[in-house]
């Protein structure tokens, strides 16, 4: 399986870098294929609404999308992680999530996998409830196949992180998607 991580953290090397690590490590002893869309750190452009894609692009901005747009339709899962940034996903994310405008129905009709990576300082059991009704939302609208969270509560800094049992959840999770 192809799956394409969606990394929407600023910080590189931070906590949700550590759990997206070890989902990709999980994975790929599984012999699935991972490639990684830096979205934090690329040159993609918010939408303006135009809708001059006619809702299937291609998008009118030039931007690093173009290039991210094959890689997302190769892909057979998405994986989105994000450090919860005000209870929602980083606007890093959010703002090549929301590019996805060009290519829904391209990305509707593969019937994808997902998974949801985050990592929050907080640590109240109420900390993901909007972070996981956005993403459950874009898991219907888009008729994505969900296979799982992993919401690290308490995952203030990486060495919290790293000693939480967060990461050998997020590994479990990629291993879990069986042998490609």
């Amino acid at each position: 399986m192809k799956i394409v991580v969606l990394e929407g953290s600023p910080n590189r090397r931070g906590s949700s870098d550590l759990l997206a690590e070890a989902f990709i490590q999980g994975a790929e002893q599984a012999g699935h294929t991972v490639a990684v869309i830096d979205a934090a750190h690329a040159d993609v452009h918010p939408c303006t609404g135009c809708v001059r894609c006619g809702y299937e692009g291609p998008c009118v901005q030039k931007d690093d999308m173009e290039r991210f747009r094959r890689q997302i339709l190769d892909a057979d899962m998405l994986v989105f992680v994000t450090p919860l940034y005000y209870y929602g996903m980083s606007a890093q994310l959010k703002t090549l999530v929301d590019r996805f405008c060009a290519i829904n129905s391209s990305i509707t009709r593969k019937h994808m996998k997902s998974a949801l990576l985050s990592a929050a300082w907080n640590a109240d059991s109420w900390t993901f409830e909007a972070l996981e009704a956005h993403y459950r939302t874009l898991v219907r609208y888009l008729q994505l196949e969900d296979v799982g969270m992993v919401l690290g509560r308490g995952c203030g800094t990486p060495a919290m992180t790293a000693r939480s049992p967060y990461p050998d959840q997020a590994r479990a999770l990629g291993r879990s998607l069986g042998r490609a």
